[in-house]
């Protein structure tokens, strides 16, 4: 029998129009179902709807024993895990605000969130981000408690202010006790218009800007998210991305509470792989970073096959490349060729979407930054139809995507549902919804800057609209480069054309007021490191590989190839390597690792002078 595809109707019901009444009915509803997975001694250990349910009130009440009233604030600084979660909804369903801050941040970011959120109380994963917090709090005068979620090295460690998040329990099992019926009506006093959460932007320059999502603007955007995904009422999500990012949040929590997948925590991004083999989860979104990688994994697993694998490795993708052309384009496609495609799919592609670990996977997303459509072409040409979508914090996470399996690659599909979008004279996109935000917090002035007084945000972005009604992003407004010829460059266009190559990790192209365009490039380091091995190339260190010249060539030859593609106006004719490993906590990279161009620009600047 066939499974039920549902419909928006299906799974929501105006009524719950707050994030308490929501999850209250969610779990009376699915209380029997699973909610969560996590790793446990190498096994997945279940949590259910109920139990999920119990913790939520139990942190919610230990909250407001602590004194958290209607409005203010939270602040958690933790990888995704269960108890981010119940802090999270728990600070919700009692009217109160949550900030979310990233692992990476160094203690005078933290100090800065904290402190322009006014947050009361600080969540802490374990002794690293404590210590963050604890050398800046002198300076949060309106921080009263710090909870740890993991104690250990901590065992010794006395501190008024802080406790273990044990015992924070302990005290919202107290409370529930003492004023039973308490947290209920706590929530049924949360009003659609409240600010639900606030998500500090990164930015490229200057402090973060602290947005205000209300619970109105993310049901909103969940329940259009309803109208263009696959739903049946039994996915699985593996969630790995830091919840404090806006996709991450309401892709993984808020879809959750609106559709009722189940989400399984990756032990960290380093066994995202392995996990997601085990999992093989329905439903996954990752930033582009991640899905290049899987590309170049894929070839590299290629190059070390057989000549006999390799050919029919190459014949397959080339029959997948004719099926997948057709089915996006809507055509009917010939007996011989699904016949072909199913040889291809048996010998082929049905292991490579398993050693992804992608293997049921039905909503496959990639946001956060462009990424380019050859990559997508390869993946669809396997049989694994990822779908971009296209948003920002401003606006709840999502503007358009592509609905459901009208795919178009090389746009981010059409307007969600109840969104208008609309090109300005200029080119850039605004857009206007339900799901936009309320504005910055404690910037009232810069809320103007972005948002119009009848309710157009702009985005910052560039497009334009196809023939056919699809969205299409040519780049940043702030990054166009004009050449000293007087021609405007989308350097994004040229850069996603590059982060093609399996050898090429992502690139900032250089050229404003000059004469012509220059790139830098960050290489990937595996990649190259296997290519420097067997091509038997000496170096020592990253810096080492980076400068030898078979490697130079490498990345030229993948430069060539893409001049070849542009126009001459858009033509590289110099690059340089970015000769330093940056990890995921340096301030050239953003949080969905994408190379800061402002920053980049001014710390290798005297790179850039040798290529002019």
């Amino acid at each position: 029998m066939a499974k039920k595809l549902l419909s928006k109707e299906d799974l929501y019901d105006p009524k719950y129009d707050t994030v308490p009444k929501l999850f209250a009915s969610r779990v009376e509803k699915w209380k029997n179902r699973v909610a969560f997975r996590k790793k446990e001694l190498g096994i997945w250990a279940d949590t259910t709807w109920e139990t999920y349910g119990k913790e939520v009130k139990i942190a919610g009440m230990a909250l407001q024993a602590l004194g958290l009233k209607k409005g203010q604030k939270i602040s958690i600084l933790s990888e995704p895990r269960e108890e981010w979660l119940y802090c999270d909804l728990g600070c919700a369903c009692i009217g109160g605000v949550t900030v979310g801050i990233y692992t990476t941040n160094a203690p005078d970011e933290v100090e800065y969130i904290v402190g322009h959120s006014d947050s009361q109380i600080f969540f802490a994963e374990d002794e690293e981000q404590l210590d963050k917090v604890l050398v800046v709090r002198e300076k949060l005068p309106e921080l009263k408690k710090i909870i740890v979620y993991e104690m250990e090295g901590l065992r010794d460690f006395k501190d008024p202010m802080v406790m273990s998040y044990a015992e924070f329990r302990k005290l919202g099992m107290k409370e529930i006790e003492k004023n039973p019926g308490l947290f209920e009506k706590l929530g049924a006093e949360v009003k659609p218009e409240d600010t639900l959460f606030i998500v500090y932007t990164s930015g490229t320059t200057g402090r973060p800007k602290g947005a205000m999502l209300s619970h109105h603007n993310i049901i909103y955007a969940t329940s259009m998210g309803a109208e263009t995904a696959f739903v049946y009422g039994n996915e699985e999500a593996l969630t790995f991305l830091p919840l404090c990012h806006v996709a991450e949040r309401v892709g993984a929590v808020f879809n959750q509470l609106m559709m009722g997948q189940t989400l399984n925590f990756a032990e960290n991004l380093e066994t995202v792989p392995i996990d997601l083999r085990e999992v093989q989860p329905t439903n996954f979104f990752a930033v582009p970073r991640f899905w290049e990688k899987f590309y170049s994994s894929i070839y590299m697993t290629i190059n070390e096959a057989t000549a006999i694998e390799k050919k029919v490795f190459h014949w397959a993708v080339k029959i997948g490349h004719k099926t997948s052309s057709l089915r996006l384009a809507h055509k009917s496609i010939p007996l011989y060729l699904l016949f072909l495609n199913a040889i291809a799919d048996f010998a082929v592609f049905r292991n490579t979407r398993a050693m992804v670990g992608l293997g049921r996977g039905y909503n496959m997303v990639s946001g956060g930054a462009p990424i380019a459509p050859e990559i997508l072409a390869f993946f669809h040409a396997v049989g694994l139809r990822i779908k971009e979508v296209y948003g920002q914090t401003e606006d709840s996470g999502p503007t358009s995507t592509h609905h459901r399996d009208n795919i178009k690659l090389g746009t981010v599909g059409q307007p969600f549902p109840g969104v208008t979008v609309k090109i300005a004279a200029d080119g850039e996109i605004l857009v206007k919804g339900d799901n936009v935000f309320q504005g910055y917090l404690k910037e009232p002035e810069l809320t103007k800057e972005y948002l119009t007084e009848d309710g157009w945000l702009h985005s910052g972005d560039l497009g334009e609209f196809d023939e056919d009604g699809f969205l299409k992003i040519t780049g940043r407004k702030k990054d166009i480069i004009i050449t000293a010829g007087g021609k405007n460059i989308t350097p994004q266009y040229i850069e996603n054309k590059l982060k093609a190559s399996i050898y090429i990790n992502d690139a900032v192209i250089i050229g404003d007021r000059k004469a012509y365009l220059t790139a830098l490039i960050m290489i990937d380091k595996e990649n190259v490191t296997d290519f420097a091995q067997k091509q038997r190339i000496p170096f020592t260190t990253f810096k080492s590989l980076c400068h030898q010249k078979e490697v130079i060539d490498l990345i030229g030859e993948d430069v060539r190839r893409v001049n070849e593609q542009l126009a001459r106006v858009e033509n590289i004719r110099k690059f340089r390597l970015i000769d330093v490993e940056l990890q995921a906590e340096d301030p050239e990279l953003t949080a969905t690792m994408k190379l800061k161009r402002g920053y980049v620009n001014e710390k290798f600047k005297d790179l850039i002078k040798e290529m002019y």
